[in-house]
């Protein structure tokens, strides 16, 4: 092979190389710079639901250092509830699926996500208690319209009576 046509081979290889390492790096700058809520939305990281409220600092300070924790184990959470479905897939995939089993690990799916849902009830009741009344007002009609997946509209003093 010609000395020119092995440079120009090796150049090809070399930009396929960067590409592909630019592709994968930003694919994952692009993945570790969101979180998954619990109502499965998207959110920034960094960003905070309750940032829409018009917190006094020491408000927002205290709110978001419980933020990050809940976030944390929330992720931790919807990890495994994840492999736990995987798991009911394999089950569900063999010749003659166990339904005793198929059974017991729904039943542990099902544990598992009204364990998460009690943890995020307690986080809100705590945040909460830590607003006035006119923001916890706007508080959970911004996690009702994160649950809706909506945009923001407020909600009128008599739909909350």
């Amino acid at each position: 092979m010609k000395n020119s046509t092995l440079k120009f081979l090796l150049i090809i290889s070399l930009i396929l190389n960067i590409s592909f390492m630019g592709t994968a790096g930003y694919q994952y700058y692009k993945q570790s710079a969101y979180w998954t809520s619990p109502f499965g939305m998207k959110i920034k990281k960094g960003i905070f639901l309750f940032e829409e409220l018009s917190l006094k600092p020491e408000q927002a300070k205290t709110m978001r250092e419980k933020a990050i924790p809940f976030r944390a184990e929330m992720g931790r959470r919807s990890i495994e509830i994840a492999k736990k479905r995987k798991e009911l897939i394999n089950l569900m995939r063999a010749d003659n699926p166990d339904v005793k089993t198929i059974d017991t690990v729904i039943s542990e799916i099902s544990k598992m996500q009204e364990e998460m849902q009690r943890k995020v009830t307690i986080h809100m009741l705590e945040e909460k208690a830590l607003l006035g009344e006119d923001q916890q007002q706007k508080f959970f009609d911004l996690i009702e319209n994160a649950m809706t997946k909506g945009r923001y509209t407020g909600c009128s003093p008599t739909e909350h009576n």
